[in-house]
């Protein structure tokens, strides 16, 4: 491709590790015409004071079980309207997704007009593919996966492992212990599980919590229900443990910053997910030794006692290869190809 020409790129993910996948692939995409298709949260509206963003409706399968289905239905039209708005104002040629549902019109939309699409099955998805990879797969142009084992699955998809390991932390943290449940939804089975660990035990001597839109609010911890992404990451470089679920933006985060982790994956036998993706990837973390997991609060004791009782180890994710060759594909698809003047 000339230097000249800068692609309109679509970056379309839901909140959370979905949308901080894409923010780490910034080395190929600030070099184009980028803008974002995400669900409003911090994060997002983060995002928004720097580039264009475009916010869609939440909405996933399993609302189907917690609301009236008119209500979903209402969501998901909503969310149709908010996407084509999107598409239609800034006409991309190019569409990167790590998932899930809330921006799938986004790329059909896309699709539709002509646009080429790259699936990146989340980080998260270790031994089978979501439910929206499923969907998507069928409009990508490429899929790529994080994790060898879904190549099974998908024989036709290119395999990039991130994950890298950066051995034993260095330096000193406080004695701070950060609760973070995410940006889209309550744990308050994580929260009060923290909450009811003894004073008089391990528990650190303060603790703040992201509790989520709606979350339960203990009297012990500094309850806030969302924390601006700096604000988070300033927090995160004091603390020396977090307590989080099973997202992959909420343990990698946490790892990259040398913090002691004790991981609670959100359950679907319980209702709080669409499936155990979350309980595969902390298992995936927990044996190379990252993190130790409590699958309820009567484990939760001994996990903080197993993460106090060895170093910190840092980890983090390095997407160079993935960046190359995302810019193989562009220079294939678009190559030599001036920048559009149509908007």
């Amino acid at each position: 491709m000339n230097g000249s020409s800068r692609l309109r790129i679509c970056l379309a993910a839901s909140g959370g590790g979905h949308l901080r996948q894409l923010l780490d692939l910034k080395p190929f995409w600030e070099q184009h015409d980028a803008h974002f298709v995400t669900e409003p949260t911090a994060l997002a509206e983060s995002l928004a004071k720097s580039h264009r963003v475009h916010l869609v409706p939440h909405v996933r399968a399993s609302q189907l079980r917690t609301h009236a289905f008119m209500k979903v239905g209402g969501a998901v039209a909503w969310n149709a309207a908010a996407a084509w708005r999107a598409v239609r104002a800034e006409r991309p040629q190019l569409v990167i997704s790590t998932g899930a549902g809330s921006v799938f019109f986004a790329i059909l939309f896309a699709k539709l007009r002509g646009a080429r699409f790259v699936l990146i099955e989340s980080f998260a998805r270790v031994e089978a593919p979501s439910r929206f990879g499923r969907m998507a797969r069928r409009l990508a142009d490429v899929v790529v996966v994080q994790s060898a084992k879904l190549r099974e699955a998908w024989p036709e998809a290119e395999v990039f492992d991130p994950l890298v390991m950066l051995g034993p932390a260095t330096g000193t943290k406080e004695d701070l212990g950060l609760v973070t449940v995410g940006t889209l939804l309550p744990f308050d089975r994580l929260v009060n599980a923290v909450d009811s660990l003894s004073p008089k035990g391990s528990r650190p001597a303060r603790l703040i919590a992201q509790v989520g839109k709606g979350g339960v609010r203990p009297e012990g911890m500094e309850v806030h229900e969302s924390i601006g992404f700096a604000e988070l990451q300033a927090l995160l470089e004091r603390a020396n443990l977090v307590f989080c679920h099973g997202g992959t933006g909420s343990l990698i985060t946490a790892l990259r910053a040398g913090c002691r982790v004790v991981a609670m994956p959100r359950r679907a036998d319980l209702g709080e997910n669409n499936d155990d993706h979350q309980r595969e990837i902390v298992g995936t973390l927990a044996a190379r030794g990252l993190v130790e997991v409590a699958e309820d609060a009567g484990e939760l004791e001994a996990a903080l006692k197993g993460a106090l009782a060895k170093p910190a180890q840092r980890a983090t994710t390095d997407h160079s290869a993935l960046i190359a060759r995302l810019r193989e594909f562009s220079e294939q698809w678009f190559g030599g190809q001036p920048e559009s003047k149509s908007r």
